[in-house]
């Protein structure tokens, strides 16, 4: 089996060298393709407006400066000698869920992936607080990544479909295993955004990393992390609400 890495992190993060780690229990054909700095927060986004340069660093490990989907797209079209037959992205640093999605950079890589028809996966590691920096454990996801892995290996993934997967910020013997969830959402509301003054006087702002409430009582992968379990959610990118479309066909006589 051969397969891709890739993140949002960076070549250099330790996240990279878990998944490293994950995969070489899974196979000795292991390609990397992965941006050449930290694109968090990048999302689905692809370089347009200035070229794009691909370095090789050793033997199927290669960098690019853009963003994790343009890592992906080069890695297929120009860095591999023929498609994978998996893609692994992350593992992250920070968790990727609800709709947080939206923004990862982690899971916008298996997105693109999933439209080039490849099983794609994006993996992170939640953790807690704040001020962390390299600190941050990836215990979790080391000891339970092939685990929760090997059995998506013969799964058949519908078109245009990938898996998110979110390890909680505890030590590996301390989860309590894996649940299969929906996608979660946030209360927005809560969110942060933390200003201050720079040398010249100028305000500036950071988005703040405070926990953002979201609802309660609802079995998805936000109440799964909290209570000590793996998380694993199917996504989609057809993002059409199928209930809508008569109503608003209505409104121009269709």
């Amino acid at each position: 089996m051969r397969i891709l890495l890739t993140n949002d992190d960076g070549i250099n993060a330790p996240g990279l060298y878990v998944l490293e780690k994950i995969a070489a229990q899974l196979s000795d054909d292991i390609w990397i393709c992965a941006p050449s700095e930290e694109q968090s927060g990048a999302g689905h986004s692809l370089t347009l407006g200035r070229p794009v340069r691909m370095r090789e660093h050793a033997p199927k490990r290669f960098s690019v400066t853009g963003t994790p989907t343009d890592s992906v797209t080069l890695g297929l079209k120009k860095a591999m000698p023929g498609p994978p037959d998996l893609i692994l992205s992350g593992v992250n640093r920070g968790a990727n869920l609800g709709d947080d999605v939206t923004y990862s950079g982690t899971v916008s890589a298996a997105m693109e992936g999933a439209m080039a028809g490849i099983p794609s996966i994006a993996l992170s590691q939640v953790y807690s607080g704040e001020g962390h920096g390299n600190n941050v454990s990836f215990s979790a996801a080391e000891d339970w990544g092939a685990k929760v892995l090997r059995p998506l290996l013969d799964v058949p993934f519908a078109p245009r479909t990938l898996i998110n997967v979110n390890f909680p910020p505890l030590a590996s013997e301390d989860v309590k295993g894996i649940r299969v969830v929906r996608q979660g959402f946030h209360d927005y509301a809560r969110g942060s955004v933390v200003e201050g003054t720079d040398p010249r006087g100028f305000p500036y702002y950071w988005f703040g990393l405070h926990g953002i409430e979201h609802t309660p009582g609802h079995k998805t992968d936000l109440e799964a992390i909290a209570e000590g379990f793996i998380s694993v959610t199917p996504l989609q990118l057809d993002l059409t609400h199928d209930a809508s479309l008569a109503q608003i066909a209505s409104r121009y006589g269709a």
